[in-house]
C-alpha cells in the first residue's frame, strides 16, 4: 500500500463519486477505479458499495474512513513539524554566556528571537569563556557568548558587540571628585582582576593598559564574575577596570570613573559548532539583526 492509494480513497470516500473524485486528482476515472480495486484486494475488505448510480462506503468502508482521516491529520502535523524545524522555528537550544553579556546585547537578543521565533524553548547557562569552549565541544550548549579571542578546533566565532573599559571604584574613594581618572594613578591601588585563565580576552587588555600607564597592578583578589568584581569594589576591597556595560549594572556603593588614556575595546562574540543546525542558524541570524539595527 502507498501513501497515493489513501490519497485515492479519500477522494471518493468525500465525494462519493467516481467522477468527481478523478476531477479533483487530476486523472481520468478508469485508473482511479483500478487504483481502489487494487487497494481493496490488498486490504482483504471491500471500502465501496458500488451501483451504476451510486456509491457508498461499506461498514467497513466508514470504519477506514475515519481511521485514515487520522492518519492524514497525523501525516499533516508530521510535514508541519518536519518543515518548521528544518526552518530553526522549533525545537530547544542550549546557551551559554559570559556573566558581563548580560549588561550589553545578550537580552536584546534573546528578546528578539523570543518574539520572532516563539516556538523554540531556551535553555540558558551562565558559564565562564573557558567553560563555553569545553560545552560548545561536548554538545551540552549550541551558541555562546564568550570574551574572545576563541581559538578552538571545530568552532566558529563572531564578534557581535565591543565597548571601551572603564573605572570602577569605592564610593568613598578619593577619586570619586574627578571627572577623569588618570591611570597611572593607580598604580598603588588594590585591583580586583578577572583571571586570565577564564577570559584572556578581557584580563590581557587590562593588564597592557596598566603597563603602558607604568605599573603591573597590585592583585588584591581575583573574582569569577563581573558582578562579584563590582560588589568587591563596593565594599572597598580595591578599585576594578571593567567594561563599559558594567555601569548597566545599578550596584550601591560603586562609582564609574571614565579615564584619562584611551583604553582598549573589549569585545562580545559569538561562538557555534560548525555544520550548526538550523535553529542555531536561525539563532544567528537575529542576533545580526540586532547588532546591526544598534
Amino acid at each position: 500500500m502507498e501513501l497515493r492509494h489513501l490519497h485515492y480513497f479519500m477522494a471518493v470516500a468525500e465525494e462519493l463519486n467516481f467522477s468527481r473524485a478523478a476531477e479533483r486528482l487530476h486523472i481520468a476515472q478508469p485508473p482511479l477505479s483500478q487504483q481502489i480495486r487494487q487497494l481493496e484486494a490488498e486490504l482483504g475488505f471491500q471500502l465501496f458499495h458500488r451501483t451504476k448510480r451510486t456509491v457508498r462506503l461499506t461498514e467497513a468502508g466508514i470504519v477506514f474512513f475515519a481511521e485514515t482521516q487520522k492518519i492524514m491529520r497525523q501525516l499533516e502535523n508530521a510535514i508541519q513539524i518536519g518543515r518548521q524545524t528544518s526552518r530553526g522555528e522549533l525545537g530547544q537550544l542550549a546557551i551559554g554566556f559570559a556573566s558581563s553579556a548580560v549588561h550589553n546585547v545578550l537580552p536584546t537578543i534573546l528578546q528578539a528571537f523570543r518574539t520572532a521565533i516563539p516556538s523554540v524553548k531556551l535553555q540558558l547557562r551562565e558559564l565562564t569563556t573557558d567553560q563555553q569552549l569545553e560545552w560548545l565541544q561536548q554538545g551540552r550548549i549550541d551558541i555562546g557568548f564568550v570574551r574572545p579571542p576563541v581559538e578552538e578546533d571545530g568552532l566558529s566565532s563572531e564578534v557581535i558587540f565591543s565597548e571601551p573599559l572603564i573605572l570602577a571604584l569605592p564610593e568613598t574613594h578619593a577619586f570619586c571628585s574627578q571627572e577623569l581618572v588618570s591611570l597611572r594613578s593607580l598604580s598603588q591601588e588594590p585591583f580586583i582582576l578577572f583571571p586570565r585563565s577564564l577570559a584572556p580576552g578581557l584580563y590581557d587588555p587590562i593588564i597592557s593598559l596598566c603597563q603602558q600607564a607604568g605599573f603591573s597592578p597590585i592583585l588584591a583578589q581575583d573574582a569569577t564574575q563581573m558582578q562579584t568584581i563590582v560588589s568587591l569594589v563596593a565594599a572597598q576591597m580595591g578599585v576594578a577596570i571593567v567594561p563599559a556595560s558594567m555601569q548597566n549594572l545599578q550596584r550601591s556603593g560603586v562609582v564609574y570613573k571614565l579615564l584619562q588614556e584611551t583604553t582598549p575595546m573589549v569585545a562580545i562574540a559569538m561562538i557555534w559548532r560548525h555544520n550548526p543546525s538550523p535553529t542555531v542558524l536561525r539563532f544567528l541570524e537575529v542576533a545580526r539583526q540586532v547588532t546591526t539595527n544598534g
